[in-house]
């Protein structure tokens, strides 16, 4: 087995253990049991009070598996767990309204999950935390959008000209463009995903293509510029094509993202996706295949997992210091490692890492992984 292919399985391991210590013990119905098989979803009950919702998700059959609460709509991610491999248990903590909701496994982590509708009703108990700890909700919830806005505007900005440049044919250009444009993408990517089909659409990767798919978004593009041999160029008019959809996508996005508010759970929920992210893409040099400019998408999905710990600690503090604590020099200890793969303005190309090198951001990836899947239990507490 290479090392890219243990680093994975490590992480996988380390990101999959049983995170106890939810909002809700065993025998709450605010705490539900699923079992996800290679053909079945089984969530032990179809309902639930609203309130702070912990799905305990054993996956049971042989492939890794994904599992969602979605909006009514069954597009909208509500909460997700991802990259649950056979024979572990994680945890989703969710702080839901009542609704109508469905909730999806997704076996082989590919595809539209094995769905079903999921009820909340009305509990008759206020969402709302305490006093004490509302401000500091409300401030939170406040900095994070503006964050997530002001990343937006500027992934916005970047993809245009990133567009203009590939559509006249100035590669150079593009390149050079491509990494730093993509950053602001990575630290907001687990708000893309809530929006449906956008995110496969902007950010498939060419090996995650089911049969039939459409391939669109950022890695087409990244093909055609880092081609490799042999390789059919993108005539002058399909460049236009995938550059101009690729524009429409992002504005989509920026759109979206304008009235978007965030619970302490979302936000906690999204730190820990982000490093997920990593885990699974970029510590294994798997999302950028052709440019091989992980190294920035790293970074970003640190930033992004950094501001969304930041941005809920004050209520973290309150209930747990000790995690608080043990989350900021873990943080600390994968940024300094992050730090000596600098080159100028960003980093060197992820190929020229050495198997030890590749081993040590791994392993700090899996310290930091733990700590953190226990922030949502902890700040919905």
């Amino acid at each position: 087995m290479t090392l890219t292919a243990l680093v994975a399985v490590s992480l996988l391991a380390s990101a999959c253990t049983d995170n106890s210590g939810g909002a809700s013990g065993d025998g709450d119905d605010r705490t539900l049991a699923v079992t996800s098989t290679d053909d079945g979803c089984d969530v032990s009950s179809t309902e639930a009070p609203s309130g702070t919702l912990t799905f305990k998700v054993e996956n049971a059959g042989s492939k890794v598996t994904e599992f969602y609460l979605l909006d009514q709509d069954g597009l909208r991610i509500v909460g997700e767990v991802e990259n649950i491999g056979p024979g572990l248990t994680r945890n989703l903590v969710v702080t839901a309204p009542t609704g109508k909701y469905v909730t999806a496994c997704k076996p082989g982590m590919k595809g539209t999950g094995i769905r079903a509708d999921f009820q909340v009703e009305d509990s008759g108990k206020a969402l709302a935390v305490s006093a004490d700890d509302a401000a500091l909700v409300e401030q939170a919830s406040r900095n994070y959008a503006a964050y997530v806005q002001d990343q937006s505007a500027q992934l916005l900005a970047g993809t245009r000209a990133f567009v203009d440049a590939y559509e006249s044919g100035d590669d150079d250009r593009a390149r050079a463009l491509y990494a730093s444009t993509r950053v602001h993408w990575e630290r907001i990517e687990t708000v893309a995903e809530s929006f449906g089909n956008l995110d496969p659409e902007m950010d498939l990767r060419e090996a995650d293509l089911e049969p039939g798919q459409k391939w669109t978004g950022w890695h087409r593009l990244e093909k055609d510029l880092w081609p490799p041999a042999p390789y059919d160029a993108l005539r002058p008019k399909q460049r236009t094509t995938y550059a101009e959809d690729l524009l429409a996508n992002t504005e989509e996005l920026d759109s979206r993202v304008q009235d978007m508010t965030f619970g302490v759970d979302a936000i906690a929920n999204g730190s820990r996706g982000l490093l997920e992210e990593v885990a699974t893409g970029k510590v294994t040099g798997e999302e950028e295949f052709w440019s091989h400019t992980d190294l920035w998408d790293f970074q970003a999905n640190v930033d992004g997992a950094r501001v969304g710990f930041e941005g809920v600690r004050p209520v973290l503090e309150g209930n747990d210091k000790e995690l608080a604590a043990t989350l900021d020099r873990r943080f600390d200890e994968l940024q300094t490692l992050l730090d000596q793969h600098r080159r100028g303005d960003g980093f060197v190309s992820y190929d020229e890492l050495s198997d030890a090198e590749v081993k040590e951001l791994a392993d700090a990836v899996n310290a930091l992984s733990e700590p953190l899947s226990r922030l949502t239990a902890a700040v919905v507490a």
